[in-house]
């Protein structure tokens, strides 16, 4: 009887996928296992430069890279497919090249855009959820200024940008946004001062995570590119005129003709039709990173929830780059000790800081312990990013694609 190779199904080439495979390739032989990475498209794309792409500050091809340019090819079978069903219990996954069986299954789905049941926001925002959506929001806006450069009856509202939601993401995208804005005024002939960029934001404060200090700092910088905020203003529905917020108990639209949603993430879909247990496309993952019940199924990135404290005080950790990479990272390990017959062991997040860039040369940050501004948080941000790409792609890609270099 010949010996029978243990099949490897990684589905997702995101931070978290993508790590896992390119750490595993590095541990295991050919004999012993056999890997399928499936990924909707060919290429990588730094999740986290997104907000680049929308703005228009960077174009897209800048942030993303073959999956092939990263894998061994001898050791991993790429598949570029979508995912559109997975049976836990036969172990098997359903794509649209086909049906794959696993021995080991690593979930690395990513994220999605997150509405919770606002009215209309599906239909009318526009949100950041990969390429193709950054790129469509980046043409929209230019569609808008040449209209309005075009047009005998000028619409301001052409000119106006509001973004839902004064976390990370909308925050990084109103920085390259403001810093935009002067090429395009020139380019279509616009006066600046008829721009208009919003933040709306339900809670009091933008960027929580933050201390007061840092968040004041990004405030002022932003508000003096021209951004303005509401903040304690919550988005109770979005419509063709732009987004329906609430002001002192009273309904209110604040027009804009390019509405865009940030305000919230979950996991992918295909999670809640899977598997059990699962809140908003994530599931409380074992400390190895596997299932309940099921030792075999890892999930890792986007959807996945790992807690953090113990109890009814467990929160689970936000969902970042960060802790994706390190979770690929350990999984590659867990999944070459499993082949071995060895035991799993526990994965512990270490939190190296956070940093949220305010435009491509300014930035607020927490790392090692420190608070960080200005320039020396903007170049930690882009050692951050360039530390990304090499951790998956190595020297040659960093050189190419990284930002410091």
């Amino acid at each position: 009887m010949g010996f029978e190779r243990k099949k490897i199904l990684v589905l997702g080439a995101g931070y978290a996928g993508l790590q896992t495979v390119v750490k595993l390739q590095k541990l295991v032989s050919v004999q012993d296992c056999e890997i399928t990475l499936i990924n909707k498209n060919s290429y990588h794309y730094e999740s986290t430069w997104l907000h680049e792409t929308a703005a228009g500050t960077i174009n897209y091809e800048q942030g993303i890279y073959p999956i092939t340019s990263v894998i061994d090819a001898s050791k991993v079978k790429f598949v570029p497919a979508e995912v559109t069903a997975i049976d836990k219990d036969n172990q098997t996954v359903n794509t649209t090249q086909g049906e794959f069986s696993f021995d080991y299954l690593v979930m690395a789905l990513g994220f999605e855009s997150e509405t919770f049941g606002i009215t209309g926001m599906d239909e009318h925002a526009m949100s950041i959820t990969n390429v193709e959506s950054a790129r469509k929001i980046k043409q929209h806006i230019e569609e808008r200024f040449a209209h309005y450069s075009e047009s005998e009856v000028k619409d301001p509202n052409d000119l106006k940008i509001i973004v839902g939601g004064a976390g990370f993401t909308g925050v990084e995208l109103l920085g390259e946004l403001a810093e935009r804005v002067p090429e395009l005024c020139s380019q279509y002939n616009v006066n600046a001062e008829d721009v208009k960029l919003i933040c709306i934001e339900a809670a009091p404060k933008m960027l929580p995570m933050f201390s007061e200090e840092l968040v004041n700092y990004a405030v002022n910088a932003l508000e003096s590119k021209g951004v303005e905020f509401k903040l304690a203003t919550p988005i109770v529905a979005a419509n063709e005129q732009g987004f329906v917020v609430k002001e002192n108990d009273e309904e209110k639209t604040i027009e804009a003709n390019t509405a865009i949603w940030t305000a919230g993430v979950r996991g992918n879909a295909l999670m809640d039709t899977s598997f059990d247990g699962v809140k908003r496309g994530r599931i409380i993952v074992e400390d190895d990173l596997s299932i309940e019940g099921y030792p075999n199924i890892f999930v890792i990135g986007d959807c996945s929830a790992v807690m953090n404290g113990e109890g009814e005080n467990a929160r689970p950790y936000p969902t970042t780059a960060q802790i994706a990479m390190q979770q690929g990272d350990h999984l590659a390990k867990n999944l070459k000790a499993v082949l071995d017959g060895d035991k799993t062991s526990k994965f512990n997040y270490d939190e190296k800081g956070t940093v949220c860039s305010l435009g491509p040369n300014d930035a607020v940050g927490h790392v090692m312990g420190k608070d960080l501004q200005g320039k020396k948080a903007s170049f930690m941000k882009k050692v951050i990013d360039t530390r990304a790409i090499y951790k998956i792609g190595g020297p040659l890609l960093a050189y190419k694609k990284g930002k410091v270099l």
